[in-house]
């Protein structure tokens, strides 16, 4: 091959690899300069809450029921201790994002919030007797997700940048709502080392 031919292969190379990230660049330049709205992260926070309903049903019907009250050690929550205290903030922390009233003291019982009781037992949920079982966490569980997605059908996202919190702790709402769904995913993901350790399989991971 003469220097000639060699050089204009290479040029040819050079110049499909310009064009290639000329137009990967615009591709992604166009796709970055959509707006996303309000109505748009509603949608998604209440795809995310109904997949992660789902996901979170996959773990408590895996775990076998006579093992519920599982521990890996003797100093951290049972299975369904983790479960039922997710369970209580899934209202709780969407509580304080959403608005709702809050007629709540620490240590004592959930009662109404405009209007609607949530009738949890009295104190803690993960701390009651009478929940520990798997009817009950299932209960519990599946409910505390169809109030969270109530809360977010009812607000409205032109509030998600309004400051709110509990104490001395203040975010906005869409802060709030991010922690929320955080703090679910972070108590289903540590069920997955019980799981394990009773020698079963946890269910896959859902991103979609």
């Amino acid at each position: 091959m003469s220097n000639t031919t060699a050089m204009s292969h290479t040029s040819v190379k050079k110049l499909a690899a310009y064009f290639a990230l000329a137009t990967f660049t615009a591709l992604t330049s166009g796709a970055s300069a959509q707006a996303i709205t309000g109505d748009q992260i509603k949608a998604q926070f209440l795809k995310d809450w109904q997949r992660a309903k789902a996901y979170t049903l996959d773990y408590l019907n895996t775990m076998p029921a006579d093992k519920y009250s599982f521990r890996p050690v003797d100093s951290i929550r049972s299975f369904a201790e983790q479960m039922l205290h997710l369970a209580w903030d899934n209202v709780f922390l969407n509580m304080v994002a959403t608005g709702k009233k809050i007629d709540w003291v620490p240590g004592q019982k959930f009662n109404w919030h405009d209007g609607e009781k949530i009738d949890w037992p009295d104190g803690y949920l993960e701390n009651s007797s009478t929940a520990q079982g798997k009817d009950s966490v299932v209960y519990y569980v599946s409910k505390s997700y169809d109030i969270a997605l109530q809360y977010i059908k009812r607000l409205d996202p032109g509030k998600y940048g309004e400051i709110t919190g509990m104490r001395n702790i203040t975010d906005t709402r869409y802060a709030w709502m991010l922690k929320a769904f955080e703090h679910q995913t972070h108590h289903r993901g540590q069920t997955t080392i019980y799981i394990r350790l009773v020698g079963v399989r946890p269910p896959n991971e859902r991103l979609f």
